[in-house]
């Protein structure tokens, strides 16, 4: 009888794991862009930031490269602020950057 019962538990926690786990494959988004200066020049090392109330940490970061490109993947779908810092540039924030489902959001700073 307590195998049965086991078996019972097993069963309802596969079938809900099997249940949850598309929707939460699915709703990732990611955030990616080029950070350039004014003359179009590209801009490595700058600072983006993207902060939501749906983030459970708040903020997720990351840095330009030596092709003036950022990506941050792995973002769920709501309303973010995006900021972008360099020293020695004005700093560029984007306000309600929506993202929605698991799309790839083009994000482009032009830094002066």
């Amino acid at each position: 009888m307590r195998g049965i019962a086991r078996l019972s538990v097993v069963l309802a926690c596969f079938l809900c794991a099997q249940a949850l786990l598309p929707t939460l494959a699915h709703a990732q988004a990611t955030l990616a862009g080029l950070a350039r200066d004014t003359s179009g020049a590209v801009l490595p090392g700058v600072s983006v930031e993207a902060s939501s109330p749906v983030l459970i940490e708040k903020v997720r970061a990351a840095a330009s490269d030596e092709t003036g490109r950022y990506t941050i993947p792995n973002l769920r779908p709501g309303v973010y602020r995006v900021t972008f810092t360099l020293p020695g540039f004005k700093t560029v924030v984007r306000e309600g950057v929506e993202l929605v489902g698991s799309t790839v959001v083009t994000l482009n700073a032009d830094m002066g």
